[in-house]
């Protein structure tokens, strides 16, 4: 079995390491500062990258969950894109974005390098029926022969899709969840991502042996973080399966 290693960037960017792949989730950054989303709304970024973008080395990939909201793809993001030599993400975001990426639906595979293979798996931006308003989201499976199970949520809300995402690729070795609980008045209050419980119950339904946490800090659209991340996965008995990273700080398995 390969190797895979995670280095928090901040947000819900991380460089990930896997049998001598190089991939980059939702590439973000841009300095803390306000950030526009529509013409009436605005995001509000509190702290910027750990690592900068030329400190990521040679990536041979981008996974990016989705295109259409900053805190997932702010302008250093866009701008980092043109030097990876693959973008996986979601037909929408092709649609946006053209052939700088990839399309990547749901449940289709992608195969890298020699023994790493790439599917797409559902995400769900909100409560049932937010596709209309969020967009097109998607999540990540990194998988092969004798390569580590990485599941990587996006930005996901649903147990309902890590349940489907268990059934097809379960036990997981490694899940990168993006928690936070992420609040706006868009849906009137409803997450938008994992709360803190539900990423405890999202690691017990993939049967995770690791769970890295990202997209939990660093904007303010967050209404939980670490401590409620802390006190989830005690509560539910699996603090030994919790990685909670410092910014800058990586997870070797």
């Amino acid at each position: 079995m390969g190797e895979v290693s995670i280095r928090y960037v901040g947000g819900p960017t991380a460089v990930v390491d896997i049998c001598g792949v190089r991939l980059v989730t939702d590439p973000t950054f841009d300095a803390p500062g306000d950030y526009p989303i529509g013409t009436d709304r605005k995001l509000v970024k509190t702290a910027g990258p750990a690592v900068e973008a030329d400190e990521t080395g040679a990536v041979d990939a981008v996974l990016l969950s989705h295109d259409q909201h900053p805190d997932n793809l702010d302008e250093s993001g866009r701008a980092y894109l043109a030097r990876v030599p693959l973008v996986l993400s979601t037909p929408a975001a092709h649609g946006r974005l053209g052939d700088a990426v990839t399309a990547l639906p749901n449940w289709e595979t992608y195969e890298l390098g020699e023994r790493l293979r790439i599917t797409g798996v559902p995400a769900l931006h909100g409560p049932e029926g937010a596709e209309a308003l969020a967009g097109e989201v998607t999540g990540f499976v990194l998988h092969g022969d004798a390569v580590p199970t990485v599941y990587v949520s996006g930005d996901n809300a649903s147990l309902d899709h890590v349940r489907a995402v268990a059934e097809r690729f379960g036990p997981v070795d490694v899940a990168v969840l993006f928690a936070g609980a992420a609040r706006t008045p868009l849906f009137d209050g409803a997450p938008l991502t994992l709360t803190s419980e539900a990423a405890a119950e999202a690691a017990q339904i993939l049967g995770a042996r690791h769970v890295v946490p990202l997209h939990f800090e660093h904007w303010g659209h967050f209404s939980e973080g670490a401590d409620t991340l802390t006190e989830a996965f005690a509560a539910a008995g699996l603090s030994e399966r919790l990685r909670l990273l410092k910014p800058g700080a990586t997870f070797t398995d």
